[in-house]
């Protein structure tokens, strides 16, 4: 029997490194996941263990292609961004990957932006909001000023999908979706790498440009493979819609950050997008896309052991909520309560209020969906007709009912696709391994029909 023709994909989360086989009808035959205990950096800052990562990498690889079933033409990676991986002139890592939560210097913060012409000044141009160490150029800042001599070592700053791409093919590379992702390094409007990196001896920190959708001939453990560079995970979780839906949408992808993508508005951010959490990535083809992030997922988690306590519940009792149109509170007002898009405001309400743990959770979905509708419409276009929830929201019929009841001239779907990243991460370079054409079942939709819409006046 022929073996199975596949796409190795890496996808390395900041809890959970996966590893899957996809076949050409997009199909996942086979994976393995770990994880990985995290190290300590000099400060004492928890961060990844480069070490052992690269060691899980070697070895799954191997266990990979030694599996008969199947034939690996072409491999590819994904992962979390704003992360580091630095190289002396040897090619060998040197310094810890750091952790993009790292504080970071309130003094050297202001020496920075004093110097560059201020915040608002470089966040417009790099369309990148003040954000520390999630600012990833800010890392390399760090060490030019507070560890010098090791900056001075560093041949390469490799963003971490290409760090994991280099692992197997020995070629340092930087790819246009780690680089455009509120880093500081991508001057939007020159569409090239910002003038204080110049100034500073950053870009020469950064390896040669290398397409996201172009691949190289790499030996891996004695094989020869087809090689990807590796994606920003949030612009590969992207590419199955990007795939699937030509008219204009907005994607919501909902976990701890509940992040809206407009991947058909290319306009530059505005101050007022910056001051309220707005960011750009780029595209694995370099076109902007405008996003707006919001804390939801975390401020659940934190309502709902609230609410358990209260009323004497299981911590997830929410996900036996089912949507029940006369428990929303019909005198809710939206635009007076998505005044902040850190807290919702529940969390000053008297839970005496109500009568039941149902009733409750109604009323504090109509806060989080009133900022959601906040967060999203920040990034929203007129040619928008389309509104797909990815993730943890998706899954809960409250939360969904909702969000289509206060966008009542949109099409509410929940989507899923199985592993969204990794299958992006293999249609990023679909004509140099596939030879079928992009399949149009990956996504599952559920339509949500607005049911009411006193609660969003």
């Amino acid at each position: 029997m022929n073996p199975v023709s596949t796409i190795a994909i890496f996808d390395i989360g900041r809890t959970n490194k996966k590893f899957f086989l996809i076949n050409e009808d997009y199909k996942i035959v086979w994976e393995r996941s770990a994880q990985l205990e995290e190290i300590k950096d000099e400060d004492g800052d928890a961060c990844e263990d480069v070490s052992l990562l690269t060691a899980w990498v070697h070895e799954t690889i191997k266990v990979a292609l030694h599996l008969e079933k199947f034939a690996i033409k072409a491999i590819n990676f994904s992962a979390y961004g704003a992360s580091l991986v630095y190289l002396d002139e040897k090619g060998n890592v040197m310094a810890p990957l750091y952790n993009y939560l790292k504080p970071f210097s309130p003094e050297l913060k202001k020496t920075f932006y004093t110097k560059y012409g201020g915040e608002e000044k470089v966040s417009l141009e790099t369309a990148s909001p003040v954000l520390g160490n999630l600012n990833s150029a800010m890392q390399l800042y760090r060490l030019k000023y507070e560890q010098g001599g090791v900056f001075d070592k560093i041949k390469y700053a490799l963003h971490l999908p290409q760090y994991i791409s280099y692992i197997l093919t020995k070629k340092p590379l930087t790819d246009i979706t780690s680089i455009g992702c509120h880093t500081l390094l991508w001057n939007f409007q020159t569409n090239t790498y910002h003038r204080w990196t110049k100034e500073e001896g950053i870009d020469k920190k950064m390896p040669p440009l290398f397409s996201s959708d172009d691949v190289m001939e790499a030996g891996v453990e004695g094989y020869s493979i087809k090689s990807g560079i590796g994606l920003h995970d949030s612009s590969a979780a992207l590419i199955p819609y990007l795939a699937n839906f030509t008219e204009p949408f907005i994607l919501i992808s909902t976990g701890t950050w509940c992040i809206s993508f407009n991947p058909f508005k290319h306009e530059p951010l505005t101050s007022y997008q910056l001051e309220n959490d707005c960011l750009c990535y780029l595209q694995y083809n370099g076109k902007p896309v405008q996003a707006s992030r919001l804390f939801a997922g975390a401020e659940h988690e934190e309502q709902t052991k609230r609410l358990a306590v209260h009323f004497n519940k299981k911590e997830n009792y929410y996900t036996q909520v089912a949507f029940n149109s006369l428990l929303p509170d019909q005198k809710f007002k939206a635009s007076a309560t998505a005044t902040s898009l850190h807290k919702s405001g529940f969390q000053d309400r008297d839970l005496h209020e109500f009568s039941s743990y149902e009733q409750a959770y109604h009323c504090f979905m109509q806060y989080i969906v009133a900022q959601q509708y906040a967060a999203t419409t920040l990034v929203m276009s007129h040619d928008v007709t389309r509104i797909f929830v990815d993730g943890g929201f998706g899954k809960n019929s409250v939360y969904m009912n909702l969000l289509s009841a206060i966008f009542p001239d949109k099409e509410v779907f929940a989507a899923s696709v199985s592993q969204a990243t990794a299958i992006g991460a293999a249609l990023a370079i679909h004509e140099h391994w596939n030879t079928k054409p992009v399949t149009s079942d990956m996504i599952r939709l559920k339509l949500y029909a607005a049911a009411h819409k006193t609660i969003v006046e």
